[in-house]
């Protein structure tokens, strides 16, 4: 990837005073929910300038790059997600790849979406529409990848994430996720969030063991849930609270959950990039067809300029290079 800078000097000065970004990993309730919570501020405006996205469109994107990094977590090692949105709205929809060595990368299908009068709302549903969310996964040793889909219709990217989690892996999955903007239209703060309840065979010794009254493990369940979801519904805008410069992303956790006694597990950079080079391209344009390697050389362009989709880089390429 070719990264492209930010060159607003004001906002670059404000992210300085910000705390790092970075995924952090946890664990509560003798294991039976685990969890992350990832502050993105750079990374929401690293994706912004990659694809020089409007404010709309770096709402949705930047939301679906953040829920997309959450799934990082749940990977096994070298595992790679692709998550693809496709909707009736104008923004028609989104991919999302997340790989399990910390990088994502991703672009909306119309990253120039019209609007007809001015934002009234945060309610994506009418730029999104009604459509589906396909999750593929692949690992090293995969031939092909394992796709499952559903439909969603929230307006709201990280419940059609949850929706996803629910209705496909079959485990209560919460997704929260946030974007502040200034006055000026600057991304100042990001973050986003996700829980899972684990079955309790996924737990402690003590919660692992066999349990006699399926009932009674079904009570158990939805009280630990309901306590859980009312805490995961107490947080404040994760967006607002990273733009006030002094928040401590363990703060957030301990504060939110310290009833059910959270361990943060592990922390981790995340970061907006992708695989693409100059050389890949090169290797690929040498597949063309003789004739059309040929006419271009004699009726150019030269050089060939080539966008990468997934992070809008730009390679100019020598036709001698081919």
């Amino acid at each position: 990837m070719i990264k492209k800078e930010i060159e607003d000097k004001e906002l670059n000065e404000f992210l300085q005073t910000l705390e790092e970004d970075k995924l952090r990993i946890f664990t509560m309730a003798e294991g039976r929910v685990r969890g992350a919570l990832f502050h993105g501020t750079r990374f929401v405006n690293q994706l912004r300038a990659q694809h020089n996205l409007g404010i709309l469109e770096t709402y949705i994107l930047g939301q679906a790059s953040l829920c997309g990094a959450l799934t990082i977590p749940m990977m096994k090692d070298m595992e790679h997600t692709a998550i693809k949105f496709e909707g009736n709205g104008p923004a028609q929809g989104y991919s999302v790849e997340a790989s399990s060595t910390g990088f994502v990368r991703s672009f909306l299908f119309n990253e120039h979406i019209q609007l007809d009068k001015p934002l009234e709302s945060w309610d994506l549903n009418p730029f999104l529409g009604q459509g589906t969310i396909t999750f593929s996964r692949i690992h090293k040793d995969d031939k092909y990848p394992q796709s499952s889909t559903v439909e969603v219709n929230s307006g709201n990217i990280a419940t059609d994430f949850a929706t996803y989690f629910a209705q496909s892996e079959q485990i209560n999955t919460a997704f929260n996720s946030s974007i502040q903007f200034d006055k000026q239209g600057r991304v100042i703060g990001a973050g986003a969030m996700y829980l899972q309840i684990m079955p309790k065979t996924g737990g402690t010794a003590k919660l692992g063991s066999q349990v006699d009254s399926h009932a009674e493990e079904t009570e158990e369940d939805e009280d630990l849930l309901r306590r859980v979801e009312n805490a995961f519904k107490a947080c404040p805008s994760l967006g607002l609270l990273y733009s006030e410069k002094q928040v401590d992303s363990e703060d957030i956790i301990i504060g939110l959950f310290r009833e059910f006694s959270p361990t943060i597990t592990l922390k981790r950079d995340i970061i907006f990039d992708c695989k693409c080079n100059e050389e890949y391209y090169i290797n690929y344009l040498r597949t063309l067809p003789k004739e059309q390697i040929e006419d271009i050389k004699k009726n150019g362009p030269d050089p060939l300029e080539i966008i990468c989709r997934n992070c809008g880089s730009i390679y100019k390429i020598p036709v001698e290079k081919i």
